[in-house]
């Protein structure tokens, strides 16, 4: 495939080469791009007379105005670029460009900061080319386009009625989901579909999988790029997982799977399914700590409101190969693109605490030989409560606090994202499930007001 990147390749390249790819692209001003614990982009902007002391990581910020970061009196923080994630944006002046680069945070004395979770999952990943393995991963990002209010505010008004793989003019989402794709690929995507999604006003763009670090990287810009067009079509893309009552929400389907150099560590051509024991070791390794990751890969109070039966979301603890009804499928493709999809994560996830948490189950998986039990090919929504006891399928959180608990009981996955990340994480976690319970919505006053 030709590439309709409008960045050279810069792979391998240093300061200096970067420096003057910059010069001679004009490139005015670059952000130096980074995610907070909860998952939300940040930035820091500088001109273009800054740019060695940034690509040489010697910007600094304050790192106690950043959610879960550190206390003020530890606020020092720098921003050490990775060069290979330079690009420039599709937009600006041809003489006053802006480009980007993704940076992982140092403390001031050059250490990794423990509480980067672009850090946590590069951990993850040495953990695994220990063991000789490379994850590669594609995450299915939903989401929804609304209009907003007359005064520019938050609605989920929308005209459009579209449903799964509608045309305009049921789909008015269309042009600026092709808009969306254009620029995405002027960044270095390789999309390889859109469409419009079950809900009204939702919709899916799928790009290739990668290694779990540039998909980590792709999902980040993604949400960028779409809320960005978005606000171009006088729309705005919301990637909330539940935002309508009785439709559909947007989950963040997840493929993965492990490669050993370049041969596919899940496919055995002689082995049942095909799949090898590394395979099901892994899918065993999900399901044993499905419970426990799942307030890091669905880590909104709205998120549960997703996760019930009836709309397609996966809530029972299982797996199958044709089945959607369970947590895991697995699809049908052998050989090369042998995987397993994990069907529970949602958008709003931070895409590298996600992968970090997905891959530390799956590698415990195979190193602890998990039970990976036996795939479930009936329809789980219309099992007895008995029968799904008798093939040992659970159920997966039913709200975020029960998320929480089954998170700081799986040391595994504690492990995996690091005592600080953890502590913050729960830490503003518990805080949004205590503002939310003291909330007294609407279904309330409807139901109890005059009852009462």
């Amino acid at each position: 495939m030709v590439s309709r990147s409008i960045t050279p390749n810069v792979h391998g390249a240093s300061p200096k080469e970067i420096l003057e790819l910059a010069r001679k692209l004009n490139v005015r001003s670059m952000r130096l791009q980074f995610t907070d614990i909860l998952g939300v982009n940040k930035n820091v902007e500088i001109p273009a007379s800054q740019f060695g002391k940034a690509l040489a990581g010697d910007i600094m910020f304050d790192g106690s105005s950043i959610e879960g970061f550190v206390r003020i009196e530890e606020s020092d923080m720098l921003l050490a670029p990775d060069l290979s994630t330079f690009r420039l944006f599709p937009f600006g002046a041809p003489d006053a460009r802006v480009a980007r680069v993704i940076c992982d945070i140092n403390l001031p004395n050059g250490e990794p900061f423990p509480g980067d979770p672009r850090g946590v999952l590069k951990r993850q990943i040495a953990r695994a080319a220990e063991k000789g393995f490379t994850m590669n991963a594609g995450m299915e990002a939903e989401f929804f386009l609304f209009r907003p209010t007359a005064e520019g505010g938050a609605s989920t008004a929308t005209h459009d009625v579209g449903s799964y793989f509608d045309l305009a003019p049921a789909d008015l989402g269309e042009e600026a989901r092709r808009a969306m794709v254009d620029m995405l690929e002027q960044m270095g995507f390789e999309v390889e579909a859109s469409h419009h999604e079950v809900a009204h006003a939702q919709h899916e763009i799928d790009f290739r999988y990668a290694d779990a670090l540039l998909t980590a990287d792709n999902i980040a810009t993604f949400r960028f790029v779409v809320k960005q067009v978005a606000h171009q079509f006088g729309l705005f893309a919301s990637f909330m997982p539940k935002p309508i009552f009785g439709q559909n929400g947007s989950g963040m389907h997840t493929h993965q799977s492990l490669f050993r150099g370049k041969e596919n560590a899940f496919w055995d051509r002689k082995a049942q399914w095909e799949l090898s024991k590394v395979a099901l070791h892994y899918v065993g390794g999900l399901l044993k700590h499905a419970r426990g990751m799942c307030a890091v890969t669905n880590p909104l109070v709205n998120s549960y409101k997703r996760l019930v039966p009836g709309f397609e979301a996966p809530v029972n603890v299982a797996w199958s190969m044709r089945n959607r009804s369970p947590l895991i499928r697995v699809p049908e493709r052998r050989g090369t693109g042998t995987r397993v999809e994990l069907r529970s994560p949602d958008p709003a996830a931070n895409p590298y605490l996600a992968l970090s948490v997905m891959l530390a189950a799956g590698l415990d998986g195979v190193a602890t030989k998990a039970d990976w039990r036996e795939p479930v090919n009936e329809n789980i929504w219309e099992m007895s409560h008995r029968e799904r006891r008798r093939l040992r399928i659970d159920d997966l959180p039913h709200d975020l606090n029960e998320a929480l608990d089954e998170l700081e009981k799986d040391d595994l996955i504690t492990s995996a994202l690091g005592e600080h990340v953890t502590r913050h994480f729960v830490e503003a976690k518990r805080q949004e499930w205590r503002d939310y319970i003291m909330q007294v919505t609407d279904w309330e006053l409807e139901n109890y007001l005059l009852k009462y």
